[in-house]
């Protein structure tokens, strides 16, 4: 089967038609965006993915792949465009959405290619892909865990110390966090190691969710060990994460450096779970990280 030629390969009609519905959409978001008070980042994520998504729509795709990305372009820039801060969720998600149109294109024209059942035999293991996540049962392995290990230039009594003046708000040092613009919390608050005391993490408001708050609280304080279960998870955060208990260890390493060990073990939220584990692990990686920046343990 040739790819070349086509009624896609050049812009017609119906090229310039979505192009120009694509820029109605984007001009009635902008708008949106800006008399709502998000003027300052309107353009970054409304009016340059409309603009590009315009570009796709009268730009040549000479084979079935080549539609496909385009299609597919097309189509993330656009949510893009619907969630405006929230793209970070298109971004996250656009590998595996194009992984998903092109595995689907591939198998549909090879299909369509071969001869005998045996040509229909990767279907059904599409669909069991497919169906992960569908239901409670149908998950794999949504218990995770991470530990940062660092080793700060103080002793084990100043650790302890920045440990009982609790979290403070720091600006966030990791690049992939601001990059994905991940929602971080703006007032952090907790000074106790007593067993019941809080630390509350507050978000605010942005287009990813209401803001909300993470609280912890502490459930063991011992020599080298403190340990804590979170008790409230109101957070914009919650839709991808469930946090569900974290441990803090240390230990001296000589008179001058100590190392800190912390680790969170939490729920992963996103299937299926061979591409989102991984991610959600090495952004966790990163958050976990920022914890101990905001107790000033870097």
């Amino acid at each position: 089967m040739s790819e070349q030629g086509g009624p896609f390969s050049r812009p017609g009609t119906a090229n310039w038609i979505l192009a120009g519905l694509i820029g109605v959409f984007g001009l009635v978001v902008f708008v949106m965006a800006v008399r709502t008070g998000r003027a300052d980042s309107a353009l970054l994520f409304v009016g340059l993915p409309a603009l590009l998504a315009a570009a796709l729509a009268v730009s040549p795709a000479r084979t079935t792949h080549g539609r496909v990305f385009r299609l597919t372009t097309i189509f993330l820039l656009l949510a893009a465009v619907a969630l405006h801060e929230g793209a970070i969720c298109v971004v996250l998600a656009a590998p595996l959405v194009y992984l998903v149109a092109h595995g689907t294109t591939a198998l549909v024209r090879w299909c369509a290619r071969s001869s005998g059942m045996y040509a229909v035999l990767p279907v059904p293991l599409l669909l069991l892909v497919a169906v992960e996540g569908s239901s409670g049962a149908l998950r794999i392995s949504p218990d995770q865990s991470v530990q940062v290990i660092r080793v700060v230039a103080m002793p084990v009594d100043g650790v302890v110390s920045r440990l009982a003046a609790g979290p403070q708000p720091t600006s966030v040092r990791s690049v992939p966090l601001r990059m994905l613009g991940v929602p971080m919390p703006e007032h952090v608050h907790g000074d106790t190691l007593n067993p019941g005391g809080k630390w509350t993490f507050a978000y605010h408001g942005t287009s990813h969710g209401p803001g909300g708050q993470i609280v912890a609280e502490v459930r063991t304080t011992e020599p080298g060990h403190l340990s804590f279960a979170f008790v409230e998870d109101s957070s914009i955060t919650a839709r991808w994460v469930t946090w569900q208990q974290a441990d803090v260890r240390w230990r001296a390493i000589d008179a001058k450096h100590t190392e800190v060990r912390l680790t969170v073990h939490y729920l992963r939220r996103l299937d299926p779970s061979w591409y989102f584990g991984p991610l959600q692990d090495a952004l966790m990686h990163q958050g976990v990280g920022h914890l101990l920046d905001t107790m000033a343990l870097t």
